[in-house]
């Protein structure tokens, strides 16, 4: 690839993001836009828009560039928490570690590279991209000593920026924890494998055996029920409550336009329709069938509560039995973050699990080995037109040869990485992870490693099996071959960086994705916006993303100094695009405590390992023996100092210390808090958190005006429609229809988490009624 063919592709790519970004500049001021661009927002603050128009709307404007700038480090961690906090860090660090690199490579290295041997030197346009690497510099060089002094100098750098990020980030965490309020999760132990005892339930194990080891600090349990469809009902039902109590307001307001809604079941009007209150006795006794195939069935797994934190930790650390596959404890996920369906699996079943996960991920690396070779095909125009000779006289056009080379394999290559997010969460997900945090968290590294083998490995050993059968003779021939590979490739991997840095990010600010789908709901399905649909960050395929790009900054520092400005425009970018995002579109949904750090640590550190041993081989070749001697001691250096980070910092990403937790209890009892605390644990890991208080609507809060509609809620949702011969129930039913209630006084099945009242079957009417009526009002609202 020449320096034509490199600024096709950056011209294209520079053309996308500032079209992309101008659109975004545009498209969020739309009013039909607020939830895709302004969702957290819309979610957490309640903000208002106003749909008067202004000139200023069609115009494209930087605003929210200042904006996501001066946002301050503490609004991010008030607004979306400690791992957004962690990830603007990594931005940050690799915002300063590359412009280290850059000033040092761009200078100094990058005109050694140039002239690093004699030789005729084309028009810089027409000029071939391997003349700016180390592979232009002569065997023998005694100039080869400045790569190895600018390797310290970027290893040194980087060690030290990384070692003040992780003391604090560390100190972050453990201020985080300390001065967060009481979290249910602290008190909390999930106990799986629960021996199966013929004269006991699982209930009355839990309780003999943690009053008799545990009995001074155990407060109380909750068994852990097999519910899903009764799970999948009461959400689909809480979901259905928070819509109508988002209609209730419009549907009041609108009270002077004579608007009916026919139900399409027994006829009646709109204004025949009215939830009514209802008392405690009337929930026991409204059950007229017992649906039998949906009984709660006792899984081997219970939440323990303890008095303190201290006591909670010491019980999720203890082995609490000789035989370590029965009562195993961990700390619980915090009540929203639990990934409930896992917590089904057997106990037993895990280790398969992962054995079977594990070999599913490395067939799959495997697999997609064939799609990277065949790009790298494309970035060879001399084998590409022996393959394919037909394509000769097109590719002898200088522009599309240029972009068949500069612009495609990125391009193909980042379109095939798509489907791999997806399904390491698929992975990772039957894996049987207990929380969507530790879900999402496996699925990070799993792409993690993913990407590094695919986009840095496959792609350099990939050139070479394309021109040499056999590649790679040994595994000591590694390091040989990576010299030998890297240097050529370094012409992908900038590329790559504008097709899958820049583009991807004007693309993410605008949101391709979610803008076709509020498009398609709005004016399609003419349905409203779902508070319940916000995203979370996407910390498992971002993550990844970041330390990709890191990989290759650190490994093409000094082989092939030009991608390093491009680079650095990705972080720059990044940071305000990322910073944008998190305030305005993501919704902190759970939380890791920043333990994507230890992952960004370790893989900096490989990064360096990598470029240090690559380097070591390219000395070699070029026999620089000054320059080999001096890097093997860095590499030593480099393993000692990442040892010392994991001795110094990484216990406190692992565990809670007792001095921490000890003195949290201190000041809750000082405070008179445990009580409350202790009150509210049993709620906290309620299975199904259906909260019927947040669905009462006051009536004075109606609109008032001539026809207006009047809705009453409680604390209960009785059907509404039954059948064509139903008839409409309202606050004051008939006295007759009461004691045919009372007289009928059936066995209730109602699941043990959900207190009293609320029967299953009772559930599932009132779902399907609710979806009816939802789906009715949104066709009337939309006529």
């Amino acid at each position: 690839m020449n320096v034509s063919a490199l600024l096709t592709s950056a011209g294209i790519n520079i053309g996308l993001c500032v079209l992309f970004l101008s659109l975004y500049s545009i498209l969020r001021k739309q009013p039909g836009n607020v939830s895709v661009y302004f969702g957290r927002r819309l979610a957490q603050e309640h903000i208002k828009h106003r749909d008067s128009f202004s000139f200023d709307r069609i115009v494209p404007s930087p605003s929210w560039i200042k904006k996501a700038w001066e946002c301050t480090e503490d609004e991010i961690m008030s607004i979306a928490g400690l791992d957004a906090v962690v990830f603007i860090r990594i931005i940050i660090f690799s915002m300063r570690i590359f412009s280290v690199a850059a000033v040092i490579c761009i200078f100094v290295v990058l005109p050694l590279n140039y002239f690093g041997q004699e030789m005729h030197h084309k028009h810089i346009p027409s000029e071939s991209l391997d003349v700016f690497t180390i592979g232009n510099v002569i065997q023998g060089s005694k100039w080869l000593w400045v790569h190895c002094l600018a390797l310290y100098i970027i290893s040194f750098s980087a060690c030290i920026l990384l070692y003040f990020e992780y003391k604090k980030i560390a100190k972050m965490r453990l201020s985080y924890i300390s001065r967060s309020p009481p979290n249910p999760s602290h008190f909390t132990v999930l106990v799986r494998a629960i021996p199966r005892s013929a004269e006991e339930s699982f209930s009355d194990a839990v309780q003999t055996f943690f009053t008799k080891y545990h009995g001074s600090s155990y407060l109380s349990h909750q068994i852990i029920y097999r519910c899903g469809k009764v799970q999948k009902l009461m959400n689909k039902a809480e979901k259905i409550y928070n819509k109508f109590v988002d209609l209730k307001v419009t549907t009041a307001c609108h009270a002077s336009v004579s608007s009916r809604i026919r139900c399409g079941l027994c006829g009646g009007t709109s204004e025949s329709f009215k939830i009514y209150h209802s008392v405690n006795e009337d929930k026991k006794r409204d059950l007229d069938q017992i649906d039998s195939n949906i009984k709660p069935k006792e899984c081997a797994a219970a939440f323990v509560f303890f008095k303190t934190r201290y006591a909670a930790v010491v019980a999720s650390h203890v082995l609490q039995s000789s035989n370590p596959m029965v009562w195993v404890t961990d700390l619980a996920p915090e009540p929203h973050d639990i990934y409930w369906s896992n917590l089904w699996i057997p106990y037993r079943q895990l280790w398969l699990r992962r054995i079977a996960t594990l070999l599913a991920a490395i067939v799959f690396m495997i697999l997609f080995i064939v799609p990277v070779t065949l790009v790298q095909g494309l970035s060879q125009l001399d084998q590409l037109q022996q393959t394919f000779p037909f394509l000769k006289s097109i590719l002898k056009k200088a522009f599309v040869s240029q972009l068949v080379t500069g612009y495609l394999p990125s391009v193909i290559l980042q379109l095939f990485l798509y489907a791999v997010p997806p399904v390491m969460m698929l992975f990772s997900a039957f894996e049987g992870f207990i929380s969507h945090s530790g879900r999402k968290k496996s699925a990070c590294c799993k792409v993690l490693y993913f990407t590094i083998w695919n986009v840095f490995f496959v792609t350099v050993l990939s050139s070479s099996v394309i021109s040499q059968i056999n590649v790679i003779s040994s595994p000591k021939g590694i390091p040989t071959q990576l010299a030998k590979a890297v240097p050529r490739q370094a012409t992908f991997f900038i590329t790559y960086v504008l097709t899958s840095g820049w583009a991807s990010l004007s693309s993410e600010a605008m949101q391709l994705f979610a803008l076709i789908c509020n498009v398609f709901k709005k004016y399609i399905l003419r349905s409203k916006d779902d508070s319940d649909s916000i995203p979370s960050f996407p910390y498992h395929t971002e993550v990844p993303k970041v330390l990709l790009f890191g990989l290759l900054g650190f490994t093409c520092s000094i082989l092939a100094p030009l991608i390093l400005p491009f680079l650095l425009v990705y972080f720059f970018l990044g940071y305000v695009v990322y910073r944008n995002q998190i305030l305005n579109v993501y919704c902190s949904k759970y939380e890791t405590g920043g333990q994507f750090w230890p992952i960004v640590h370790n893989t900096t550190i490989f990064s360096l390992v990598l470029t240090q041993i690559i380097a070591l081989g390219v000395f070699g070749l070029k026999e620089s023996p000054v320059a080999s001697g001096f890097t093997i001691p860095l590499v030593i250096l480099t393993l000692l100092f990442n040892e010392y980070c994991r001795k110094r910092f990484y216990p406190v990403f692992k565990n809670f210390s007792a001095e921490d937790l000890m003195e949290m209890d201190r000041k809750d009892e000082q405070q008179g808090l445990m009580e409350e605390i202790h009150q509210q644990l049993q709620s906290a890991y309620c299975q199904f958190s259906l909260d019927t208080k947040s669905i009462s609507i006051d009536t004075q809060e109606l609109c008032e005006g001539e026809g207006s509609r009047s809705m009453e809620a409680g604390n209960s949702i009785n059907n509404l429609c039954e059948g064509e011969e139903s008839s409409v129930m309202e606050a004051g039913s008939n006295k007759n229809t009461q004691e045919g209630r009372r007289s009928k006084n059936p066995e209730v099945v109602v699941h043990p988490t959900l207190g009293v009242g609320l029967p299953i079957s009772r559930l599932k009417q009132a779902v399907i009624s609710l979806t009816m009526l939802s789906a009715l009002h949104d066709r009337s609202q939309s006529k």
